[in-house]
């Protein structure tokens, strides 16, 4: 097989709590939102997205943040709000995009369009993943997990909006293999070279991407999973989380694909470390 090369991309940063990413198995929801916390102690993350070049497909991994919710590359209030159709996730999470940085715009510098992608992965459906959705929909395939969706809909009054995929194409898909902390993923080609793998307790639905090549080696991309590096070296779940237990038992799972000596880069979509780099494989 010839070489994979995965390009890790940042689509503007998003402001939180620094509960929300680390706040460790006891942290309660409201003391994650930050909604009554101190605005000075808030952190700015990145919002990561990766494009994978595969000899079989041309894939991407979630989407980052719309265009329209920060229209002149700064951080705009009212964009915000009105792109996320909430003021409560607003108040959880502000957000911005630096002109150019925006998935559609990314694309086109690499020469690419979204039509040129075969596949775009949704990781789970929070708005840092799935807002810029409508930058992709000419995408030929757009996935998510029925789990996933599923959580959704019996979240839909405050964590998700279904305006994020108002008019796009999403595919579901039920999972057809059984690795992970939870004995769920799915093979997307059939040969293991990507596998989705469900890493529940953030979101019932939410996937890791294991990119692996011919001689075992691979790349572990696990979304929210964990916040950073740290958050599997130190076993520090994130604050908002819909099953605990869920959630550690994802956790140890990363920790232990990442310190495989078969593992070559292990990632965290926010983590404040990882800087824009492209990984052949």
């Amino acid at each position: 097989m010839d070489k994979i090369k995965i390009h890790v991309l940042h689509t503007g940063e998003v402001c939180v709590s620094p509960d929300l990413p680390f706040g460790g198995e006891h942290c309660n929801l409201v003391k994650a939102s930050g909604i009554f916390g101190k605005r000075e102690e808030r952190l700015w993350l990145p919002v990561s997205v990766y494009l994978i070049e595969h000899p079989k497909a041309k894939i991407l991994v979630d989407c980052g943040w719309n265009r329209d919710m920060s229209p002149n590359g700064t951080f705009d209030k009212s964009a915000q709000i009105k792109s996320l159709g909430s003021r409560l996730l607003y108040l959880v999470n502000q957000g911005r995009i630096e002109k150019g940085a925006a998935i559609d715009e990314q694309l086109n510098k690499l020469g690419l369009k979204a039509s040129d992608l075969d596949y775009v992965l949704l990781t789970h459906l929070d708005c840092d993943h799935a807002n810029g959705l409508s930058l992709v929909k000419d995408a030929k395939k757009i996935l998510v997990s029925s789990d996933e969706v599923v959580c959704a809909k019996k979240h839909s009054l405050v964590r998700y909006k279904s305006k994020w995929w108002k008019d796009v194409n999403l595919t579901e898909f039920k999972w057809n293999d059984t690795e992970g902390p939870v004995e769920q993923s799915y093979d997307l080609f059939g040969d293991g070279s990507i596998e989705l793998i469900n890493i529940p307790g953030h979101a019932d639905g939410l996937f890791a991407v294991k990119i692996k090549n011919e001689q075992g080696k691979y790349v572990l991309l696990f979304s929210d999973g964990g916040y950073a590096e740290k958050s599997w070296k130190k076993m520090i779940t994130s604050g908002i989380s819909l099953d605990k237990k869920n959630q550690k038992k994802s956790l140890e799972w990363i920790r232990e694909q990442s310190m495989d000596k078969n593992c070559l880069e292990s990632l965290a979509n926010h983590d404040p470390d990882v800087i824009p780099h492209t990984i052949l494989l």
